[in-house]
């Protein structure tokens, strides 16, 4: 396989990647990074070696090229990490807590020998209160890590063990930011933060860890450095206030206006920030079904993103790089991503946030293989109920228990995301089980983003909007009458260029095409006839595979070490401003 750097790669500091403060949304002034160079080994048991094998840079998976390891960890494998710290004079102000972005699959952490938590999955933060377990000099850190890949009953997304085609080289361990922090004792946990559109205010709930449930919180929101609106809370009085924001700025991506929130707890500040927008549905003055942001038809036009860097695999090199391809994408036009199948570091979101792009968020898919029966039915718009478990790879309780567990802690870490307009419980039937119920449970988890339950096929006749997936025929809308029409897939045009490309023997995509003059002839003929054609029909919005190419996959609109943009920015501009209502 080819060995692909990004330009950011290539200038990756090892001491010190990915520096930036990695929860934009609930940021304190006391940080101290642990990325950088850890030591790591692979072992068939469980205990913890006596020595370990080399230095991996963290926080890349020791799968990828940037970890410097480049080694599979397989499903009956242990991998262990291990680096010391020293906490700075003065850093201590009563508690030391101990954040992990993610760390796939299962994890157990210790501090100096004593373990301070373990955690199950490998998509969601997690931390430690480690006080407790520190020494005055220096500090130890130790994990066991296991990871069962697409073996499993966790989630997996489309990393699979025998890769190829749509499915990506499995990755394991650490792959988001670790990172100290400290607090007083009385300190703020959590923040919840809800846009009331209609009412022209914002709800804010604080969560504080305390011993007197009577001392105040004081909520401030901020228009740059001006305050706006501000209250005073109490936990014993449920930690709930609703500001008023008379003649507000609303967001939306073409004025992504954010306002800041301050939150003042006895000795501990937070700063955070929130726009003002509204998702939901409804009809147009032709009575067709629509999708709206702020109470006004609008198109959703974007891209299904992967979310994988040739050197980094999930984990992007830098912020810089991350930015750089948010910020080349709406200048392309597009104005929403559909994250597949992954769920980001918070500084994605948050650059999405800021810069103005519409977010749809996929949970990521477990369970097992699932009948082919079901994409045939798919493909022929044919219903196939979802309870049937043994059909769709689900008949383990615990896995269907385990996706409930991490669907909600996905909403629950992502839910205060300006940008997140649409959830996606389910995609082409991949582990899919009680779609109808699972919409529910969003929708009381969440009920103000859009849910799009079954993305593709084996649609349930509910959700917020009818899902489809066309590539092999042209597209032909099936307009629902209660239902807005979303083509959530399509395209996958293949145009390869071999010296930035993974897989010099294999390519997939859905249309091949040899030189970049039929590339974009066919993508232009492609959106005018079937897509701007289709707008006035009916169809509410629609999501081009794909951002970049990935491993055997060359349809994206980068290369997959995003050296080369396949397309002229401008030229796919212009065919995205014909794409609005």
């Amino acid at each position: 396989m080819n060995k692909l750097y990004t330009i950011w790669g290539e200038k990756l500091d090892k001491n010190n990647p990915l520096p930036e403060y990695p929860r934009p949304q609930f940021k304190r002034n006391s940080y101290i990074s642990l990325n950088g160079v850890w030591q790591y080994a692979i072992r068939k048991a469980n205990a913890m070696p006596e020595s370990f094998d080399g230095d991996i840079v963290v926080p890349f998976s020791p799968e990828c090229i940037l970890s410097g390891v480049e080694l599979a960890v397989m499903p009956d494998d242990f991998l262990f990490y291990r680096r010391t710290f020293f906490l700075p004079e003065g850093f201590n102000r009563g508690r030391v807590i101990l954040n992990f972005g993610a760390v796939d699959q299962v994890c157990t952490v210790y501090i100096n020998g004593i373990k301070a938590v373990s955690h199950e999955g490998g998509y969601l933060a997690f931390r430690a209160d480690i006080t407790q377990s520190l020494n005055d000099g220096e500090n130890e850190i130790t994990l066991r890590v296991t990871d069962a890949s697409n073996t499993g009953l966790y989630g997996y997304g489309k990393q699979n063990l025998s890769r190829g085609g749509i499915w990506y080289t499995p990755q394991s361990g650490i792959w988001q930011s670790v990172w100290l922090e400290s607090v007083p004792e009385n300190y703020i946990v959590s923040l919840e933060i809800i846009p009331l559109f209609d009412e022209g205010k914002v709800k804010v709930s604080v969560n504080m860890a305390a011993a007197d449930k009577a001392l105040p919180v004081l909520v401030e929101v901020l228009d740059g450095e001006m305050p706006v609106g501000n209250s005073i809370v109490y936990l014993h009085e449920s930690g709930e206030t609703v500001i008023a924001l008379p003649g507000f700025k609303p967001w939306s991506p073409e004025s992504p206006f954010l306002y800041g929130l301050k939150i003042t707890y006895c000795k501990d500040i937070v700063e955070s920030y929130f726009g003002m927008r509204k998702f939901s549905i409804g009809k147009d003055e032709k009575g067709i079904p629509r999708l709206l942001l702020n109470n006004k038809p609008y198109f959703m036009n974007g891209l299904l993103d992967q979310g994988y860097w040739s050197d980094g695999m999930y984990t992007a090199p830098s912020d810089e790089a991350i930015l750089w391809e948010i910020s080349k994408l709406k200048g392309m036009g597009f104005n929403m991503l559909r994250k597949h199948i992954k769920v980001e570091p918070m500084r994605w979101y948050y650059h999405c946030d800021r810069l103005g792009l519409l977010v749809w968020q996929d949970m990521v898919s477990g369970g097992g293989p699932y009948e082919f029966s079901n994409a045939i039915a798919g493909f022929l718009g044919i219903k196939v109920n979802d309870s049937n478990y043994e059909k769709f790879g689900r008949r383990d309780v615990k896995g269907r228990e385990i996706y409930y567990s991490e669907l909600e802690g996905t909403v629950a870490q992502l839910k205060n995301v300006t940008s997140i307009a649409v959830w996606v419980p389910f995609n082409e039937a991949w582990g899919q089980f009680d779609a109808e119920k699972t919409y529910n449970k969003v929708k009381g988890l969440d009920p103000s983003r859009i849910v799009d339950h079954a993305s593709g096929w084996c649609d349930q006749g509910c959700g917020d909007m009818k899902s489809c997936h066309i590539y092999f025929r042209k597209v032909r809308m099936r307009r629902d009458r209660k239902r807005p029409y979303a083509l959530s897939e399509f395209g996958g045009y293949s145009y390869k260029i071999p010296e930035n490309s993974f897989n010099l023997e294999k390519t997939f995509g859905y249309k091949k095409f040899a030189s970049q003059d039929e590339y974009a002839a066919a993508y232009k003929r492609l959106y005018e006839k079937e897509i701007i054609a289709a707008l006035p029909k009916g169809i509410a919005a629609s999501v081009y595979t794909q951002v970049s190419d990935v491993e055997d996959e060359t349809n994206g609109l980068f290369t997959y070490d995003r050296r080369v943009v396949k397309l002229d920015v401008n030229f796919l501009k212009g065919i995205n401003e014909k794409l609005k209502y």
